[in-house]
């Protein structure tokens, strides 16, 4: 079984999975979770000593604001790992109740276009290139703005943000089909998300998070699309039943996941020079952190072991030769072999645990870090 197409390819965490968090009713906490970013840093650098699979941590300003940026730079590379991609917050002001920059108000644009130039600044400082943009402005009610009014507005924020980026950043820019909005969303889907790119340069490019999207839409075919036109920047992988359920990857539709990482192959795209950032975005609610997104990063990383499995040359008569029942087989085929013990061995061979969640709970790694995080204010979902 040859898996050389694994090599090099890597999984970003994030900051704010490792600490507390919840459903609207109730933020569950547990022991041992991070007080702080450095804290947050260990925890990831940890899912990467035991899988190998992610140097890298995505922070998110202001959750993860520190005094000295080179000082928790050097914290993550001393834990063998680097700053990822740097998250804006426009979800949590009070300005922000009716957009931020899309807000009809153009000193909270201003505001909001402000807090970014300060994420470029952090970014600067940390060796991250990648600014993500999730933007939470909508509408509730039919009339509330103007629909045409806002997307001139917001098409001048993000130019005064893309502006300011340096030749080796790029803007992140995803989309959400719901929520917090509930008629009308200012970049509901991957389109509109395209449209503004396209508008505003190369250094522009899309994240596709995997629960946004209505119920039964073909996310592999997004996928293939912008990968054809080179502006597929970045996943969020999580996995949902109904919406925006920040899941393990892979837990509702592995399938899913497998169609998605299926494409990526096809286009080459799971390679480091394709630059396509894969990232985790989930929220641990009842489960614990470290080994839930250990389990993430595997059941990404088992999905692509299938997908490079898949005969391509074969697939491609099959489907020349138009045939339907053929070219299936070739790709169930490929998803139904059982590549755990292929990935254990790969594991034992790199000098990594066979099986990284059994190592880390008896490594007693959550057991410390409950004595040693006793008292303080532990991080929780938006602190």
């Amino acid at each position: 079984m040859n898996l050389d197409g694994l090599n090099g390819f890597s999984i970003e965490v994030p900051s704010w999975a490792y600490g507390n968090s919840g459903t609207r009713f109730k933020v569950f906490t547990t022991k041992g979770v991070p007080r702080n970013p450095y804290e947050k840093i260990s925890d990831a650098a940890e899912v990467n000593r035991l899988t190998g699979l992610a140097p890298r941590v995505s922070l998110h300003i202001p959750w993860d604001l520190v005094d000295d940026w080179s000082d928790l730079r050097r914290h993550a590379e001393d834990n063998g790992v680097s700053i990822g991609a740097v998250n804006s917050n426009l979800f949590q002001e009070d300005d922000y109740r009716l957009g931020s920059l899309c807000n009809p108000d153009p000193a909270v644009r201003r505001k909001a276009v402000d807090h970014h130039l300060q994420c470029l600044d952090v970014m600067r400082q940390t060796g991250s290139t990648d600014i993500k943009v999730w933007l939470p402005d909508g509408l509730n009610y039919p009339g509330q703005d103007s629909l045409r009014g806002r997307q001139e507005r917001l098409a001048e924020s993000l130019r005064a943000i893309y502006d300011a980026l340096d030749p080796d950043q790029r803007m992140l820019l995803e989309y959400k089909l719901f929520e917090p909005a509930f008629y009308s969303m200012d970049i509901p889907d991957w389109g509109t998300s395209l449209l503004h790119c396209l508008a505003l340069g190369e250094q522009a490019t899309v994240v596709l998070d995997t629960g946004h999207h209505a119920p039964g839409t073909n996310i592999e075919f997004i996928v293939m699309q912008l990968l054809r036109q080179n502006r597929l920047g970045a996943f969020d992988f999580n996995s949902r039943f109904y919406a925006d359920d920040d899941l393990i990857v892979g837990s509702a539709d592995p399938f899913q996941l497998f169609r998605i990482m299926s494409e990526i192959v096809a286009a080459g795209a799971h390679r480091p020079e394709s630059k396509v950032n894969f990232m985790l975005d989930q929220c641990h609610n009842i489960e614990e952190k470290i080994p839930g997104q250990i389990r993430s990063v595997l059941n990404v990383e088992q999905a692509l072991a299938k997908a490079l499995l898949i005969d391509q040359e074969a697939l491609a008569t099959a489907q020349r030769d138009g045939d339907v029942l053929g070219a299936n087989a070739i790709l169930m085929d490929a998803y139904e072999t059982d590549v755990r013990a292929a990935l254990a061995d790969r594991r034992e061979e790199r000098g990594l645990p066979r099986d990284p969640v059994a190592a880390f709970l008896a490594s007693g790694y959550a057991q410390k870090a409950a004595t040693d995080r006793a008292g303080g204010t532990q991080a929780s979902w938006g602190a």
